[in-house]
């Protein structure tokens, strides 16, 4: 049978579920001007983008991928949570969540590293919550960042392993202005190591704190917990390529659970879903959990 369409007949899942997760990828954010970097077009100046984000890249030549992710990290501050991320705060609040899934825990598992689910949160608290977050609510619940954070800088040193946030713009001197030089026939600059990114505490070469293609996701075993006992899983888009988030929806619905995929575009992972709801996820995901811009005024 297809996945059905049926607003309506998905938040009368919503309503009955008990453990909801959210599985969350690149098109989350894709409203907010945030590059994909994943299928056609995925390239970076000359290079495929994916063939950056490896630990290999980074020992061979730490001042390019520097260089990708300087681009990647002033895009992301330029950049603004779209309705979408605000939706998915709003209802990781019990006092929220609970007016349309009575007694529901939430937690949104994402695979971005821009920190706008973050951002969305901290605006909401701001903004809506007077800047205080209810004591009841459990922060480590909220949100998992299972690939790391743009602006975490962490030192290559196994011995110091300092990590620590960084916002700075540039992140260093040397970077100032090479996430200008996208054009083809621009030749890449000559950066020399020493002037790369340091750590703070120990002086050796700093990476960028996110989980690279061969490396462990974070809160793994955490993550594996949530999927276990969830009821309904929401997909947000994500097309279910990259492993193992890849597998949560199927770990649920093979479990009796029930599936919603929120996407552009049709995707691999939209046979074995119960919803699918296609379109800009900024657009369908707010009406879906019941927090279009009438009911956020009377929820507020």
């Amino acid at each position: 049978m297809p996945p059905s369409s049926n607003m309506e007949a998905f938040q009368k899942v919503l309503s009955s579920s008990q453990h909801i997760i959210a599985v969350a990828g690149a098109g989350l954010s894709t409203a907010s001007g945030i590059p994909t970097f994943r299928g056609a077009g995925g390239m970076w100046r000359k290079h495929d983008a994916m063939s950056l984000a490896t630990p290999e890249a980074f020992e061979s030549n730490p001042a390019r991928v520097w260089q990708f992710y300087h681009y990647r990290r002033e895009k992301a501050l330029k950049a603004k949570p779209n309705a979408a991320h605000y939706a998915l705060a709003k209802f990781s609040l019990s006092s929220i969540r609970h007016t349309v899934s009575p007694n529901s825990t939430f937690t949104l598992i994402t695979q971005n590293v821009d920190g706008l689910s973050q951002r969305a949160w901290d605006d909401f608290v701001s903004k809506d919550l007077g800047g205080v977050t209810p004591p009841e609510e459990d922060e480590r619940a909220r949100i998992l960042e299972m690939h790391g954070r743009l602006f975490d800088v962490t030192c290559i040193s196994e011995a110091c392993g300092h990590t620590e946030l960084n916002f700075s713009s540039p992140i260093c001197q040397v970077l100032k202005g090479t996430e200008n030089l996208v054009d083809e026939g621009v030749i890449e600059p000559d950066i020399s190591m020493r002037d790369l990114p340091r750590c703070s505490k120990c002086g050796r070469l700093a990476r960028p704190g996110v989980v690279w293609f061969g490396e462990e996701p974070h809160d793994l075993e955490y993550i594996d917990v949530l999927v276990e006992e969830a009821d309904l899983c929401l997909v947000v888009g994500t097309s279910s390529t990259v492993y193992p988030a890849a597998s949560y929806a199927n770990v649920v619905k093979r479990r009796g659970g029930k599936v919603a995929v929120f996407n552009l575009d049709r995707s691999q992972g939209d046979n074995q879903a119960d919803f699918l709801f296609l379109g800009p996820c900024e657009e369908t995901l707010p009406m879906a959990l019941g927090l279009t811009a009438e009911s956020n005024v009377q929820r507020a």
